[in-house]
């Protein structure tokens, strides 16, 4: 299985969601690749280092006074969190145990249980990347960019990623004390949520109140989003929409096929992205024809949650002059990563490509920045395309979404 980026997305969503680890990543497809685990000989040229570790195991083994946390499982997932995190790849390429590759499938099919956020380790700190619309994170107050700082009161700096999203995961009812920090005003705050079952409804839409401009939001890139956006891109024309909004804020991206396919409902045709191999070979990337809007003037609101995925559809539309980007920079999600099945179902993910916006803009660790930058106060929640359903032209004018309203003033200016 192939993942772009990272959104662990986690990226985990950890059930956290976190469904796992991509974040954030993006999957490139259904195949999972098996990494050899027949029995073998230390390889040529290694028996020094084999025999570190050796050492250092029985070492451990034999003298550590805890003998509780002397566990055979987490020493050997350590050692294996180790070698990777040595490659420098932080928040992309990663080890992850049994339970969060079922969490990473869980939440490309669209269900899982958690607290419905994505999670990336940056500089060291488990950082939020996005809250799923309508999730218990979202409900409870979490933020993108909010810095995790401990769990159920302990402190969770510095530790592996996976170790801070089992601590967040558990059972639907159950409740996790989470304490956040905002970057920005290193203030902390502590909430407690209760876990949920939580089924993604990935693609909503609506009429804004009082004019003719439709508002699609894409809250992640789950199997059939594609399908969904169809659907909604026939009900808009049905209602005669003369501009489009489409919403990618907090989105924490998903799988490759579908981000290939929202893009070319948009464009008649070009590249959708470059992948590019350790080689420096590219391979572009093309539209695929038949894309059922690729006339309607439209805005692409994104922000510091916008990633993988999403990123990639923002950077194509961009690429091609086909629509104005308004918000904040995007997350930058980058690589390309594999996933390598170990044999207790245990797996490697491991960045084998990086991919690049069709005139080859390097995302990774950049983001996408927007064309107007507008900031959103933290104090203001999205004006998303279900909360439009409720609402009257008067609470649109009214609205302190000054993103969503620098998006309609483009659309309404340019009639």
């Amino acid at each position: 299985m192939r993942i772009i980026g990272f959104l662990l997305g986690f990226v985990v969503v950890a059930g956290i969601c976190f469904a796992g680890g991509f974040a954030g990543g993006i999957l490139y497809d259904q195949q999972v690749l098996q990494a050899n685990t027949q029995k073998v000989s230390v390889p040529a040229g290694t028996q020094q280092d084999f025999q570190l570790i050796v050492d250092a195991w029985n070492t451990i083994q034999k003298y550590y006074v805890d003998r509780s946390v002397v566990q055979n499982t987490p020493l050997t997932y350590g050692a294996i969190t180790g070698m990777v995190d040595a490659l420098g790849d932080t928040g992309h390429s990663r080890f992850m145990s049994p339970e969060m590759v079922q969490n990473e499938q869980s939440f490309t099919s669209g269900q899982f249980e958690g607290i419905g956020a994505e999670v990336q380790t940056k500089n060291d700190q488990t950082v939020i990347v996005a809250p799923i619309p309508g999730s218990p994170a979202e409900k409870a107050g979490v933020m993108p960019g909010d810095i995790i700082l401990k769990v159920d009161g302990v402190d969770v700096n510095g530790l592996p990623l996976e170790s801070v999203v089992n601590k967040i995961l558990g059972p639907a009812g159950t409740q996790v004390k989470i304490t956040l920090q905002n970057p920005a005003t290193k203030e902390e705050r502590t909430l407690t949520i209760t876990r949920a079952r939580i089924s993604v409804n990935n693609v909503t839409w609506s009429m804004v109140p009082g004019t003719t401009i439709a508002d699609i939001q894409i809250a992640g890139f789950s199997s059939g989003v594609t399908k969904q956006l169809q659907d909604a891109l026939n009900a808009i024309k049905a209602q005669g929409a003369t501009g489009l909004i489409l919403d990618l804020r907090n989105d924490p991206g998903g799988l490759l096929n579908e981000s290939i396919g929202v893009t070319s409902q948009f464009l008649k045709d070009g590249v959708v992205l470059q992948e590019k191999d350790a080689q420096g070979k590219i391979n572009n990337i093309p539209v695929q024809r038949g894309g059922l809007a690729p006339d309607i003037p439209m805005v692409v609101l994104i922000n510091q949650g916008t990633a993988s995925a999403a990123e990639i559809v923002s950077g194509a539309l961009q690429d091609a002059n086909r629509a104005t980007l308004v918000g904040d920079t995007t997350f930058g999600t980058g690589t390309v990563l594999d996933t390598f099945s170990l044999s207790d179902n245990s797996a490697l993910l491991l960045a084998t490509r990086e991919w690049l916006t069709p005139k080859g803009r390097v995302i990774w660790h950049k983001g996408i920045a927007p064309d107007k930058p507008v900031s959103l106060p933290a104090t203001v929640t999205p004006t998303y395309a279900y909360a439009l359903k409720s609402m009257t032209a008067a609470d649109v004018q009214a609205s302190p979404d000054t993103q969503f309203q620098q998006a309609l003033k483009i659309l309404q200016t340019a009639k």
